[in-house]
């Protein structure tokens, strides 16, 4: 996004409910199960869903306790609490079919750690993270509130709050901000879609969303009414996986910020912390986080890359675009490396990533989330690295 003058930036999000979430959501809940039988499991789950049929198919290495049966048990509990028990796909009676196989033994050689050789990364490719202080969770104001429209009306639904009444699980929200000199100030535009019952008409959604949309921005945030615009076509009864397919990893730009700041490509869901387009980027937007948090600048973009085998980061590149506060970047990125040791086995250890911890990932974002410490979650939301970090610096 530009530093100055006066423009629009829009972000977008989708709910647990939207099809390609709900096969992030089996995809992350296989990953967990894995994980929970061995902490050295190794995971790449795709999941497809549509009309009463969810699919897996993918390649695992882990204990033959974790059975297809098992695996089909734990992905109709994920639909279930998602909401979707509807004549064209429900918990119950899904069509479910796994094609999960052994993993690759070329792909094992490059990754498990033998003799002298550490673990290596389970691909190559690169990694972006980004921080910036238009938020308090040190996010793009877009993409956060995007989220947080579309997280209170879930929770709202999930607790059948008669406010909600008729709305169901599958939504989108999109969010268009105004900025003036780099900062946002107000939203000039505001969509959301929702799933809801045939008996709901589009004005009666649209008062119901109104207070949930304007009280999840900050005050005198919210768009002109003529701006607000609830479910376009006028009509959404048939939505979920029966409405579209959903497949896995398909809202990368979703998971993390919006278009705010460049993404390297790879997903998320259903991979184990050796696959480093996931460990590998969680740890960039850790770090860039703790940048911005120990005030070093108000901007960071974080740059890694990797090669499949190899377990040292290839590049480390940051970029404060003109917001650093008498830091050098080549030496962030110098510090950057010496405060937390970059190869993925490091990775996993600082962050602790071989956990069942992923299926709380799967909707409303990767990034900008409160760290549980007691269970372990979204450990990279930490601002931990700042006392070092200044230090470094002089700070």
């Amino acid at each position: 996004m530009r530093d100055k003058g006066e423009y629009l930036f829009t972000s977008e999000s989708v709910s647990e409910g939207h099809p390609d979430k709900v096969a992030d959501r089996i995809s992350d809940t296989v990953l967990d199960a894995f994980l929970a039988a061995d902490p050295n499991a190794r995971v790449a789950c795709e999941t497809l869903v549509t009309t009463n049929r969810i699919v897996l198919a993918g390649e695992t290495r882990g204990p033959e306790s974790v059975t297809h049966e098992h695996l089909e048990h734990l992905a109709r509990l994920a639909v279930q609490d998602i909401g979707y028990d509807q004549g064209g796909f429900s918990w119950r009676d899904a069509v479910f079919c796994c094609h999960l196989h052994a993993q690759s033994t070329d792909i094992a050689l490059g990754v498990d750690a033998a003799g002298n050789k550490d673990e290596g990364a389970g691909d190559q490719g690169i990694m972006f993270g980004y921080a910036c202080t238009e938020t308090k969770a040190l996010m793009p104001a877009p993409i956060h509130y995007a989220h947080l429209i579309l997280r209170r009306i879930s929770e709202l639904r999930r607790v059948g709050d008669a406010s909600v009444a008729g709305l169901k699980p599958d939504a989108k929200s999109q969010v268009t901000l105004r900025y003036a000199d780099g900062k946002p100030i107000g939203a000039t535009a505001i969509v959301v879609s929702i799933q809801h019952d045939p008996d709901l008409d589009q004005g009666d959604i649209k008062r119901m969303l109104w207070p949930i949309v304007e009280s999840s921005l900050p005050p005198g945030w919210m768009c002109e009414e003529s701006a607000f615009y609830v479910n376009p076509t006028g009509k959404f009864v048939i939505g979920g996986p029966d409405g579209d397919c959903g497949l896995t990893g398909r809202k990368i730009i979703v998971d993390t910020y919006g278009g705010a700041a460049p993404h390297g490509g790879g997903a998320f869901s259903g991979k184990d912390p050796s696959k480093v387009d996931r460990s590998g980027a969680y740890a960039c937007r850790y770090l860039a986080k703790n940048v911005v948090a120990a005030g070093l600048a108000d901007r960071c973009t974080l740059q890694i890359s990797y090669a499949i085998g190899v377990s040292h980061p290839l590049s480390v590149y940051v970029e404060l675009h003109g917001t650093g506060r008498d830091v050098d970047e080549v030496r962030i990125e110098k510090v950057l490396r010496e405060v937390m040791d970059l190869s993925p086995r490091g990775i996993r250890k600082h962050l602790g990533l071989s956990r069942p911890i992923y299926a709380p990932t799967s909707a409303f974002g990767h990034f900008g989330r409160d760290p549980d410490e007691e269970r372990g979650f979204f450990t990279w939301e930490r601002t931990d690295l700042v006392p070092a970090l200044r230090a470094a610096f002089g700070r």
